[in-house]
């Protein structure tokens, strides 16, 4: 693909994507489809791009202007049949935060990868914040040594007004998510740092009794869901889903049998800590070093980066887009990593409602694994229509579901 003409669906999520995509010259704005589309306010910025409230009219019009690539932006448990659908119309798929809210999705997504030969990629972005890309740099040095724990934790809370603007009707998915599905800002950073895929996962989720006085237009009030899971290159991991705790920032931790790197916390918005056991530091080094992380060692990207949300990382999901649709480079979160990242979620989820029961998470890049999960569609959200929903949102409290 010489240059891509994209398409994005879901304009609220996608708008913060729709400026940076704009701005770069070998990508052009095609189409953007919105159910709400009528009611966007700047339509003036948009009169060279068509605009759609429906999907299908999306990708056949969006065809005929040469669109080759959909940024899906839409509803959080949503993505996978709309990736499918983009990839059999013949186009290359970014989807934004999860790839897929069933197992059974998970497979249907990865096949339809292998079958189309079209490119996907998940446009996780936390693992490029700028602390994290200093992180990673530092834990692929080697510094550490033998990679042996690591912990990821990504809070965000509100007050009841935010999380009632957030929640746009009754049957609106974050009315009804689970404490784990949201994995991938805390899941995501630790894989990418590590270079490593999750094997086994155990869960466990605390009540809130806070959240439970919203019971009657949010369901999941649980304040944490923390999984551990035993990575395949020997690590274990302990990291959350998006947790409601008193904390006003996110953190992750990296720990090797010679070092430690973390980011977060005390340590400041602007740098990590690296710290070497007493009978492992190297000659001539301080035993605690606080490494400033700074956008400027990227130069001009670096700087472009500076201007873009979530610490950068939008910025750099853009770059990674641009190589890999035009160049094949590899996205690292390509749908294999993905599927496993929404998987994790998923089986967590079982295992905070069996009391920490320890699950598999499928290889997905097995066939005989997809079999054994190829018709498992169990789902804590209800349809628009309030039916469908065949888990519990949070735990059982006061004999409620």
């Amino acid at each position: 693909m010489a240059d891509i003409r994209i398409g994005v669906f879901g304009a609220w999520r996608g708008n913060s994507y729709i400026d940076l995509i704009s701005a770069e010259p070998r990508v052009t704005l095609v189409a953007i489809c919105d159910k709400n589309i009528g009611s966007m306010t700047d339509r003036e910025n948009f009169k060279n791009v068509a605009l759609f409230d429906n999907f299908d009219d999306f990708l056949t019009e969006g065809k005929k202007l040469g669109m080759n690539a959909v940024f899906l932006a839409n509803y959080f448990h949503q993505h996978a049949p709309f990736a499918i659908r983009a990839m059999e119309a013949g186009m290359d798929v970014i989807s934004e935060c999860t790839a897929a809210g069933t197992l059974k999705e998970c497979v249907e997504l990865v096949e339809a990868v292998e079958r189309t030969g079209r490119k996907y990629m998940l446009a996780e972005n936390y693992p490029f914040m700028t602390m994290n890309l200093k992180m990673e740099q530092l834990v692929q040095s080697g510094k550490l040594g033998s990679l042996v724990y690591a912990e990821g934790e990504y809070n965000h809370s509100g007050n009841n007004a935010e999380l009632a603007n957030l929640t746009p009707g009754k049957y609106h998915w974050r009315a009804w998510l689970p404490r784990t599905y949201y994995v991938t800002h805390a899941m995501g950073p630790l894989m990418y740092m590590t270079r490593s895929m999750p094997k086994y996962v155990s869960a466990r989720a605390a009540h809130s009794d806070l959240l439970y006085e919203l019971r009657d237009w949010r369901h999941n009030y649980d304040a944490a869901g923390i999984m551990f899971c035993e990575m395949d290159n020997g690590m274990i991991a302990r990291f959350t889903g998006c947790t409601a705790m008193a904390s006003d920032y996110s953190r992750y931790r990296i720990c090797g049998d010679r070092a430690s790197v973390e980011s977060g916390g005390n340590v400041g918005a602007d740098a990590v800590r690296l710290f070497y056991f007493p009978h492992t530091k190297p000659e001539g080094v301080d035993q605690c070093t606080i490494v400033p992380a700074d956008l400027a060692e990227f130069g001009e990207k670096g700087a472009l980066a500076k201007k873009a949300g979530h610490g950068g990382g939008d910025y750099w999901i853009v770059q990674r887009m641009i190589d890999y649709f035009t160049e094949g480079a590899d996205p690292f979160f390509d749908v294999y990593r993905a599927a496993a990242m929404s998987a994790t979620a998923i089986l967590g989820w079982r295992s905070c409602l069996n009391h920490g029961e320890n699950f598999r998470i499928p290889d997905f890049r097995i066939p005989a694994e997809r079999d054994a999960v190829r018709n498992d569609d169990l789902t804590p959200f209800p349809d628009e229509n309030g039916e469908g929903k065949t888990l519990p949102s949070a735990l059982p409290w006061n004999g409620e579901f």
